[in-house]
């Protein structure tokens, strides 16, 4: 699902809503969670999971394409863990059988 395609199915589902007043939903929501996590805030969304910010340490790599040793700096990098409950979404036997034939439909 791409932003466009969420935007979309929040305007159907709500008829009541504009398609530009789902888009300034979804960017209000977005740009405040991009917010938080630049200021190392955890983001938790009951039933979906979790977003937060870690840290990765300096370290020697190597270029594959021509084999030489570079340095790869320090940075911070977003990690999502998924909770229980959409776990439980993902792996339940109805959703995995739907996977082996296909994608699921949109909206």
């Amino acid at each position: 699902m791409i932003k466009s395609e969420l935007i979309e199915i929040l305007a159907h589902r709500r008829p009541f809503l504009h398609l530009k007043d789902a888009e300034r939903i979804v960017d209000a929501i977005l740009e405040e969670m991009a917010e938080a996590l630049m200021r190392g805030d955890r983001i938790e969304l009951r039933g979906f999971g979790a977003f937060s910010v870690r840290h990765r340490r300096a370290k020697s790599g190597r270029n594959p394409k021509t084999n030489t040793s570079i340095f790869i700096e320090e940075k911070w990098v977003p990690f999502f863990k998924a909770g229980r409950e959409m776990q439980h979404r993902l792996n339940a036997p109805s959703n995995l059988d739907a996977r082996e034939t296909g994608p699921a439909s949109k909206v």
